[in-house]
């Protein structure tokens, strides 16, 4: 098991458990998965400190590497038949909080989306690889149209987006029960209602929709607030945010379902362009008929 740990001025060590479990009604012959549960270390931002992923049945075949967005991937296989898996991550990652973007530094959203644009012998930036649609989050006209009131021309960026941000928390209604998994952006900006994956493709959507350059941020919360903090929207379970690229800040977060930049009560496991590039857990398997899942997540400081 993970040692304990303790909270310092250096930032705050959280101890993380991600569980999944599924039960077939009929055995699985063959099942291949990929995982993606490490949280990620991200210089003065985060750091884990100790992982380890179980795996019950255990595995014939067990690999990992890195995707092209940095992520580490757990490729695992079955060849044995079962009728339950059991993935049990468990972390410790050190986070501190984001530094304060220089907001009076941010250009006009028109300029960012002029530098992002392909020109013929100009080299191109690897941030613009995210101002281009995405099957959970496509470029669409109702996402500009959407995006608009946010981007009066001139505005700074990151004031742009920070109302963006707000724009979509407060004109949506968190609902469980209103989307699935599959659900993309045209359709969760539609309904307006949705969970946070739902908030972050309609927000990358809208800003990709302007030519501007965002990726999908997945990760946890602190399941249990501070005394006097209210709870966050999106804790107990996998959450999902949005950094924006600024060229005099870098990637800039905002989390519309609460309404917020991340601080260091966010865990990092993976970015991408959208939900399909970061599940935590994916796979294919012959046999198995249906299926019950149950997924837990619980984050807290390590000391408690």
């Amino acid at each position: 098991m993970l040692p304990s740990g303790s909270a310092d001025a250096a930032g705050v060590l959280y101890r993380v458990q991600h569980e999944t479990r599924y039960e077939y009604e009929a055995p699985v012959e063959l099942a291949h998965h990929l995982a993606q549960l490490r949280p990620l270390s991200l210089p003065g931002l985060q750091e884990c400190e100790q992982y380890e992923c179980e795996i019950q049945p255990r595995p014939q075949h067990l690999s990992t590497d890195v995707d092209v967005h940095g992520n580490e991937r757990l490729f695992f296989a079955h060849y044995a038949s079962h009728d339950t898996l059991s993935v049990r991550a468990l972390s410790l990652v050190r986070v501190r909080a984001p530094a304060q973007p220089d907001w009076a530094a941010s250009p006009a959203w028109e300029q960012v989306r002029a530098m992002l644009r392909y020109r013929a012998g100009r080299p191109n930036l690897p941030a613009a690889d995210f101002s281009f649609g995405s099957d959970f989050s496509p470029v669409f006209d109702e996402a500009a149209v959407f995006a608009a009131p946010s981007f009066p021309p001139g505005r700074p960026l990151l004031d742009a987006a920070h109302d963006l941000m707000r724009r979509i928390h407060a004109t949506f209604t968190y609902d469980p029960e209103s989307t699935e998994v599959h659900t993309r952006a045209p359709q969760a900006l539609e309904l307006r209602h949705g969970v946070c994956q739902d908030y972050a493709h309609v927000m990358l959507s809208a800003l990709r929709s302007l030519g501007l350059a965002a990726r999908y941020v997945s990760g946890y919360l602190r399941s249990h607030p501070r005394p006097g903090e209210q709870a966050l929207v999106g804790a107990d379970a996998s959450h999902a945010w949005v950094s924006v690229w600024c060229p005099s800040n870098g990637w800039v977060e905002f989390d519309p379902t609460n309404d917020r930049r991340p601080a260091a009560d966010y865990v990092r496991v993976a970015t991408g362009r959208d939900f399909a590039d970061v599940s935590p857990l994916r796979g294919v398997i012959r046999g198995g008929g249906r299926h019950v899942l149950h997924v837990a997540v619980h984050v807290a400081a390590a000391s408690a």
